[in-house]
């Protein structure tokens, strides 16, 4: 009996922590060589580095306006009237100390001791900036808390020429500092009185302009209203921009929905509304009968004898009658096919409906979305027609009221200024003292440390993504979890993957052609005899029995995708598990064309399976021996010698009444099969057995070569999946440890 079994363990996608610990253990040597190999690029970069020197000069930077009191910000305005150079933000401040003019003087000052230093030359100016930087140096302990002390540095790779630059830098300073204290002595009050009354026409002035605009316009502000306004646009363009990209959201998935369903909205429709008609069903049911019935007849007899005849008229009929339904459940909307034409229509699963259920529901959001974009565009344009008579007017307000307010404000502080000018300009603007001196350059790179650790975390990322591409390519299942995953039966068992030695070699099996063999093979006895294969064996007899139990497995067939992932040693280990069982094992060695189990057990292959196939003797009613041995519940058929067609073999009648011979007089009938791809044998046999069991190697099978077998064998009643070689991990509780052999 052959059956179909369906997914039980449907493939999961994500991927967990242990999973991606797994991943990155198993490319280990992936990320260890990329992480190695930035480190080591880190380090030579590093050596290959010139050493770079540090020095720094501290400049208190203080203005003299006022006693320097702490209220001195509240009077810049007034105060800056006597020079625009006084009083400056820290931005300006720093500005200043790298300017252009003042590194051209140290520069003209350095170039005797120092001739890469032309100050002629731009781009040695902007290299010579690059090296200096000027900052605020902040208070200690003490956040976005700055001082009036400017810090000044400068880096080279020779620490004397460090000093030496920022002793020049301060000469240039200080100097610039008198420059500046004189100029203010000749500029300051005069300065004042020349602006006075040129502030007062330009008030008069831009008040009676200011006064002639709102009388003219009978406007208080336009800019409120302007505002208004584009408020008001912004948030049509938002809501149109929103519904542009709804529009296109909607009008993807309609048309992938579309392509999904392959029909037009109203051929979905139609095509849905049939798929949900019971009579429709029934008579669709009822013409494939006919149909059936049809070849069957046409088999027998040709088309135009009266039997052909009869079960022609009765399928026309039922197809008018198809028709007729159609036309009562579609109405108007009923399609202009034939009736041949319906047989193809109304045969939708529960998934083609629900997405002709969402393309209806797309189709309607889509026409509500596209309403709305016509809606928003025509409020758009209104205001935008409204918006265009607004920028005259706010130019000439926005120029005609800031002139007012600033020349008020202007003339205010120029009074104000006038009075205190004299005794604050003569004081000067600001004292730049030297709170620190220039010293001898200390070293600050490169650093080795730091530079070996960042190559340390670029290697390990670039390390793991190595790794995980690595792993995007690799196909094949490394874990019994993913073999698990990958085929549509349950995993019954996970045998390890290492081997012991064990005692010396028995005989563990009677022979079925009474030609005796000495022992097993003695690799194959120490895995046999190793307690986790047993253990894994018995465990795996044991879930067979477990499936067998509403329907007995008399014979079982193991098979693999490929050769050489062990199910000649696993049928051999389930057959001792069985024969341990107190079970009657026939075991037979299916594979003619590379035939292994005479191999493993060391036995002649003269006679086999092959042989008692290309004979037509009949059929021994008991071939194995009994004994009360543990081996003597054992029979070995081996593969004979290798024919010129095995197929032809083992499809032959012959086959199936072994095998049925087999059944009657043992437990038990194991056949080792060959691999799935490429040949034909393994379902071949698997037609002539009770079920059918999947070998894959851990490591080694792909999980292409899965799906490919167990398509190949969907039809047949594959009972599940051992997966063999995994990682074998001792038992914590040593109590059952506990040595045992074969009896």
């Amino acid at each position: 009996m052959q059956t179909t079994l369906t997914n039980v363990n449907p493939p999961e996608t994500d991927a967990g922590y242990g999973q991606l610990l797994a991943i990155v253990w198993r490319r280990r040597y992936w990320l260890l060589g990329v992480m190695g190999a930035a480190v080591t690029l880190a380090g030579l970069y590093t050596l290959r580095q010139a050493p770079t020197y540090l020095s720094a000069l501290q400049l208190l930077v203080e203005p003299n306006y006022r006693g320097r009191s702490d209220n001195y910000r509240q009077d810049r305005l007034e105060n800056e009237f006597a020079d625009s150079n006084v009083e400056v933000d820290t931005a300006t401040q720093i500005s200043l100390m790298q300017s252009s003019a003042l590194v051209q003087r140290a520069m003209k000052l350095l170039q005797p001791e120092y001739p890469e230093f032309d100050p002629n030359d731009p781009a040695g100016v902007v290299a010579f900036k690059r090296s200096l930087s000027v900052g605020q140096v902040a208070q200690s302990g003490k956040k976005n808390s700055e001082t009036k002390i400017f810090q000044v540095t400068y880096t080279s790779n020779d620490p004397l020429k460090t000093q030496r630059v920022l002793q020049t830098m301060q000469q240039v300073y200080l100097d610039y500092n008198l420059e500046q204290q004189k100029a203010r002595l000749v500029r300051g009050l005069s300065f004042v009185n020349q602006q006075i009354p040129q502030i007062e026409r330009k008030v008069k002035q831009s008040e009676a302009a200011l006064e002639k605009f709102r009388r003219e316009q009978e406007l208080l502000d336009p800019a409120l209203q302007g505002k208004a306004q584009t408020d008001m646009l912004n948030q049509v363009q938002q809501q149109r921009q929103a519904n542009l990209v709804q529009l296109q959201e909607l009008r993807s998935r309609f048309t992938s929905l579309q392509q999904q369903v392959a029909l037009s909205p109203q051929q979905a429709l139609v095509a849905s509304r049939l798929s949900q008609s019971a009579r429709y069903q029934t008579l669709l049911g009822e013409i494939q009968k006919t149909e059936l019935a049809l070849t069957q007849q046409r088999v027998r007899f040709k088309d135009n004898t009266p039997y052909v005849q009869q079960v022609l008229d009765l399928r026309q009929r039922q197809v008018n009658l198809l028709q007729t339904e159609v036309q009562r459940i579609l109405g108007s909307a009923a399609p202009a096919a034939s009736g041949e034409g319906l047989l193809s229509q109304g045969q939708l699963t529960g998934l083609d409906l629900s997405l002709i259920g969402q393309l209806v529901e797309t189709q309607v959001g889509l026409q509500s979305a596209e309403a709305r974009e016509r809606s928003l565009t025509t409020v758009e344009q209104v205001l935008r027609e409204e918006l265009k008579r607004f920028p005259e007017l706010l130019a000439e307000f926005g120029r005609l009221q800031p002139e007012a307010d600033l020349s008020r404000e202007t003339l205010k502080q120029l009074l104000k200024a006038q009075q205190d000018i004299g005794l604050e300009i003569a004081r000067g603007g600001f004292d730049w003292q030297v709170v620190e001196e220039a010293q001898i350059g200390q070293k600050t790179g490169p650093s080795m440390t730091r530079n070996l650790l960042l190559g340390g975390i670029a290697g390990l990322l670039l390390g793991g993504v190595a790794a995980f591409l690595r792993e995007a390519i690799d196909d094949a299942v490394h874990t019994s979890d993913d073999l698990k995953k990958q085929v549509p039966v349950p995993l019954l068992g996970v045998v390890p993957k290492l081997a012991i030695a064990s005692e010396e070699d028995q005989p563990l099996i009677n022979l079925p052609f009474r030609k005796p063999a000495t022992s097993l093979n003695p690799a194959i006895t120490n895995v046999v005899q190793w307690p986790p294969f047993r253990e894994s064996m018995d465990l795996l007899y044991q879930n067979i029995q477990l499936l067998s139990l509403t329907s007995p497995l008399h014979s079982l067939v193991l098979t693999s995708a490929l050769a050489g992932e062990g199910k000649s040693t696993l049928i051999l280990g389930l057959a001792i598990s069985a024969a341990r069982l107190h079970q009657r094992v026939m075991l037979i060695d299916a594979d003619l064309r590379r035939p292994s189990l005479h191999k493993l057990l060391n036995l002649p292959n003269d006679r086999g399976l092959s042989t008692l196939l290309s004979s037509n003797t009949p059929l021994p009613p008991q071939i194995n021996t009994q004994s009360s041995h543990l081996r003597s519940n054992i029979s070995v058929l081996t593969a004979g010698p290798t024919p010129s067609d095995p197929a032809k073999l083992l499809s032959s009648p012959r086959m199936r009444e072994v095998m049925n011979h087999f059944e009657q007089h043992y437990d038990l009938v194991l056949l080792d099969a060959p691999p799935v791809l490429g040949l034909v044998d393994a379902m071949l046999v698997a037609t002539c057995s009770s079920g059918v069991l999947m070998v894959g190697r851990i490591n080694q099978v792909t999980r292409t070569e899965l799906t490919q077998a167990t398509a190949m064998l969907n039809r047949l009643n594959v009972i599940g999946v051992v997966a063999n070689g995994a990682t074998y991990q001792a038992r914590s509780n040593s109590v059952y440890q506990t040595a045992t052999t074969i009896d």
